[in-house]
């Protein structure tokens, strides 16, 4: 029984030690590492085809100057996966189920688009707040309910 109704937002533990921390850690031990051979083993093939073919198909559809993104980009998609794998053994805990992991992870990420956005095309970025073809009476409602949603888009996301 709980011992109040907050008590199943807390992060499980296993014999004491949080279980979101062994799960943020350990994928790090299945990231190859850098060897002086010429020829690599198994496994660091199949990671580095993988990685690579993962990056050329999260580059496809960018522009040159998205390419800067690839290295965050691909990092992030290669954790999240490998800590929702591990949610799938028995007794583990998934951290993206954490809200405070998701969020930490959604708004560095949106404000950065979102500033960048507005240093490098202003008026692109202005113009999301209203759409085009909007009657006069309307555009203050619209700019103050597309603002919100601006900045609900991280949380809803």
């Amino acid at each position: 029984m709980m011992a109040n109704f907050f008590s199943q937002f807390e992060s499980p533990s296993y014999l004491g030690i949080p279980l979101i921390a062994i799960a943020i850690t350990l994928p790090w031990i299945l990231f190859p590492t850098p060897s002086s051979q010429w020829v690599n083993n198994r496994l660091i093939t199949l990671q580095g085809w993988f990685i690579n073919r993962f990056t050329n198909q999260l580059m496809l559809p960018l522009n040159v100057g998205g390419h800067k993104w690839g290295l965050l980009l691909t990092s992030l998609m290669i954790f999240l996966f490998s800590i929702n794998m591990l949610g799938l053994l028995p007794y583990t805990f998934t951290p993206t189920t954490q809200l405070s992991l998701n969020m930490g992870f959604a708004i560095p990420l949106w404000l950065a688009t979102v500033i960048i956005g507005m240093r490098n095309q202003p008026t692109v970025a202005l113009g999301h707040l209203l759409p085009e073809g909007t009657p006069i009476p309307l555009i203050p409602v619209l700019i103050i309910i597309e603002t919100t949603s601006l900045f609900i888009r991280p949380l809803a996301l």
